[in-house]
């Protein structure tokens, strides 16, 4: 009898059969990993170098456009049922050992490469073929998740972009379907509780479409589709109290991962009222329950717009209803939608993401985005952060926490010798494709936020070929959050003007300027306008060779071009 070559990782053995992350590891921190899913092979390398483990940083990435599903239901002359054939074994196995070869090439060691697979090698029938191939080709294993791991793997990956989260989380792929809920703030074993209670429905979007191509199977695949999810749903209701809370008052915040999802967010996004939309990346878009259940109005963009939509591959368009039909089951599952959220992360980022231990996996993404300089301290950029906090009134937006303004913080001085047009273009692009591009920690509204924040700190408006993108930020933050962004990173370019260094210690800046601040009416000349006031006090070496006028005048900018009266009056004392 053949020797079997399959290992199946399930919740109870993950921790044991998967490489662990070790921070004392002499050698370096890079992983490699392999998802050989249904739809394609996807392959990366990332490194969780400390401090920075938390980000997951990708160094290389790329896919193999291989259809496990396809292969393994290809009609061919003599071909038997669920069994890939010769040509396909030979592809995937020299997929694979191309994927060793480069990370031997980036020097990721044997014991830091992972492989695993999911539905379409779940279900082949000659899948021990595959995986000697694989083996002799490479010198790797490849490991199987059952359905609770795929599901545990995918929903940590949705979950490793954001710092908490609360909600259904879902994962299409091409072979299933996944569904469970996942709580963050609810302890330890949160993550193990989602997986045991996550469910995988055989709806994937390859899969579905095939279902769907016959009027014999289609009807009966809607009709159980539709079933499997509604079950599913009231089944998590029935486990998570706070689950049911969230469908009673505002709402289910939904999560979703899988190419599947992401090619429903790409035409939700080709859609958005506001175009061209300015953000390219998928991860962290947010969009209103009332928006994503029409799904009608994407069918009818996908089946009627004859050019390219962004995200959207030829194949990804194919299945786009069978995508929808999932869609449309999930709306009918669950009347009462808050936001759904797009995620980058899936399978890959998931493993990642479960190696790290407990204390960095469960910390903020957003303290360890690069910034600043190297030798800048902990104390003097937590000293400006509370200078700026301090120029603020009470009730400014939450969404500027402490991790965003120790961000503004750090920036402040950079790049001081290049010119302001220049910095501004540079601050508008980073958060969206220069250096946060991808990074966790960040929806569009706050990479929306900090490009603006920091293009108002150079007090400069951007130039032709940044206009349309600087709008379409506005647009999507909208005119309140705009009118903040430019307050703060007029307040911030004061700081720069006061002192043009950073700080040489964590009182230097509170010696050179004080800051008092309230909220009032009866403001503007004729006294019809509402907004802050603002009392500027500076030390005497803080007023060498400046006018108080000119600092005045800085925050006249603000809010201008909004369609608010809101205004700044500021004040130097004497």
């Amino acid at each position: 009898m053949a020797e079997t070559m399959e290992s199946v990782i399930t919740i109870h053995n993950f921790s044991a059969k998967m490489s662990t992350f070790d921070p004392n590891h002499i050698e370096n921190h890079l992983y490699g990993l392999v998802d050989m899913g249904s739809n394609g092979i996807r392959f990366s390398i990332s490194d969780l170098s400390p401090p920075r483990s938390r980000l997951l940083h990708c160094v290389y990435r790329e896919r193999a456009g291989i259809s496990l599903y396809d292969a393994l239901h290809e009609s061919m002359p003599g071909s038997l049922p669920f069994h890939f054939s010769k040509h396909t074994i030979t592809q995937v196995a020299d997929t694979l050992g191309r994927f060793k070869g480069i990370c031997d090439s980036y020097g990721v060691h044997k014991d830091h490469i992972s492989v695993f697979a999911t539905e379409a090698m779940r279900t082949a029938n000659n899948r021990d073929e595959m995986l000697r191939a694989i083996k002799t080709s490479s010198g790797l294993t490849v490991d199987i998740l059952n359905p609770g791991m795929e599901s545990l793997f995918g929903a940590m990956g949705a979950r490793s972009g954001f710092t908490q989260v609360n909600g259904l989380f879902m994962d299409l792929g091409g072979g299933s379907v996944q569904m469970t809920y996942v709580n963050s703030a609810a302890g330890a074993g949160y993550d193990v509780l989602a997986a045991e209670a996550a469910r995988s429905m055989p709806f994937g979007a390859a899969k579905l479409t095939a279902a769907l191509s016959t009027q014999d199977t289609a009807q009966a695949a809607k009709t159980e589709l539709r079933s499997s999810m509604k079950d599913t749903f009231e089944g998590l209701k029935d486990k998570f109290t706070l689950l049911k809370e969230q469908e009673n008052d505002d709402g289910v915040t939904i999560y979703f991962c899988g190419g599947g999802f992401r090619g429903y967010g790409s035409m939700l996004m080709h859609t958005d009222p506001i175009q061209p939309y300015p953000i390219p990346a998928i991860g962290g878009y947010v969009v209103p329950g009332y928006r994503f259940v029409k799904w009608r109005e994407m069918l009818h963009a996908n089946n009627y717009e004859e050019g390219k939509i962004y995200g959207m591959s030829k194949r990804r368009r194919e299945q786009f209803p069978a995508i929808v039909t999932v869609v449309q089951s999930l709306v009918e599952a669950i009347p009462k939608i808050k936001e759904v959220v797009f995620c980058s992360g899936g399978n890959r980022e998931g493993v990642l993401f479960m190696k790290l231990p407990p204390e960095i996996r469960e910390s903020s993404p957003l303290p360890l985005l690069p910034a600043g300089s190297p030798n800048q301290k902990k104390e003097v950029v937590d000293s400006i952060a509370a200078c700026i906090t301090s120029a603020l009134p009470k009730d400014y937006p939450a969404i500027f926490s402490a991790e965003l303004l120790n961000y503004v913080a750090k920036n402040i001085w950079q790049n001081m010798g290049d010119p302001d047009d220049a910095n501004s273009a540079k601050a508008l692009h980073n958060p969206i494709s220069g250096q946060l591009a991808g990074l966790p920690g960040m929806t569009h509204q706050i990479r929306g936020t900090l490009a603006l924040t920091m293009c108002a700190r150079w007090g400069m408006a951007p130039g032709p070929a940044d206009k349309k993108l600087y709008e379409n930020l506005q647009a999507l933050i909208g005119p309140e959050m705009c009118w903040w962004c430019d307050y703060i990173g007029t307040v911030a370019g004061l700081l720069a003007t006061l002192t043009p260094a950073f700080p040489s210690s964590e009182n230097a800046l509170g010696k050179m300027v004080k800051f008092e601040t309230w909220t009032g009416h009866g403001l503007g000349k004729k006294g019809h306008k509402v907004g802050i006031r603002l009392k500027i006090f500076l030390s005497e070496h803080a007023r060498r060779g400046i006018r108080a006028g000119d600092l005045e005048g800085m925050f006249g900018r603000v809010g201008k071009g909004l369609p608010l009266e809101w205004k700044v009056e500021a004040e130097v004392e004497n």
